[in-house]
């Protein structure tokens, strides 16, 4: 019994099939390509089959950065041929020979040493006398070149965490320097800018998202607030009666006496 089962399925299933394929040799013509199924570009159909659109796959490219240059350093404006700063103050270093010079120079020089060298060249720049190490100006300088090299580097490194942390925080000391300058001397506070090329923002103003929260709280305090007031008033006037009853009790007992 299970036997014919099967056939009597097999032979349903092949019928069907066969009614199928009659219906769609008669819908799609066996020798063209309609064009109404192919939204991509056209595919070979074979007699008695239809046509299959191609997987049309249209994914979103991002566009490309157009590569620049390298960007511009402080230190490009430091001649290779500037020796040293531990090494401009020597005579000798002036009559050596080339070779010698070549390595006493910047041209063989680390970043460090022309960091170094770049520093000082903005402190001259600010600094009020020869000896002037500790002024504002001077640490205005010294953290405007040490800023200007983390973002040289982060520019080329970008993912650079650490560095990124050590440049915002001596930027908020600049900052902090800059704003306390511009209260206490306003002549120095211009000559620093325009001497180191910093542009001075004004911060923005305080904002305060304002929650139910947050006024519920600051209502609270407000009449807490309040209410301690209200209690030291009243502390502060029974003192006085206090005082003022001691004082009449006394000239009372004065004249008693006399």
């Amino acid at each position: 019994m299970a036997m014919l089962a099967n056939v009597a399925l097999r032979a349903v299933l092949k019928s069907s099939v066969g009614v199928l394929r009659e219906s769609v040799a008669v819908s799609v013509k066996p020798w063209t390509c309609s064009s109404a199924l192919l939204s991509g570009p056209r595919v070979g159909c074979g007699a008695g089959g239809f046509a299959v659109p191609p997987p049309v796959r249209h994914y979103a490219r991002v566009a490309k950065k157009k590569k620049t240059g390298p960007p511009e350093s402080q230190l490009s404006d430091l001649p290779s041929t500037m020796l040293k700063m531990d090494y401009t103050a020597v005579p000798l270093a002036q009559t050596t020979d080339d070779v010698v010079r070549r390595l006493l120079s910047l041209e063989l020089a680390s970043h460090s040493d022309k960091l170094q060298l770049k520093k000082e060249q903005l402190v001259a720049k600010v600094q009020r006398d020869e000896n002037d190490r500790s002024s504002v100006d001077v640490r205005v300088a010294i953290l405007t070149a040490r800023i200007r090299n983390y973002q040289e580097h982060l520019q080329k490194h970008h993912k650079d965490k650490a560095n990124k942390r050590r440049m915002l925080m001596a930027i908020d000391r600049r900052k902090k320097l800059l704003k306390n300058l511009r209260l206490v001397n306003y002549e120095a506070f211009e000559n620093v800018c325009e001497q180191l090329g910093i542009t001075y923002t004004f911060p923005p103003e305080y904002y305060r998202r304002a929650t139910r929260r947050w006024l519920a709280k600051k209502a609270f305090c407000i009449k807490v607030f309040k209410e301690v007031q209200k209690q030291k008033a009243e502390q502060r006037l029974m003192k006085q009666r206090l005082a003022s009853a001691g004082t009449e009790a006394a000239k009372v007992t004065a004249v008693e006496t006399q």
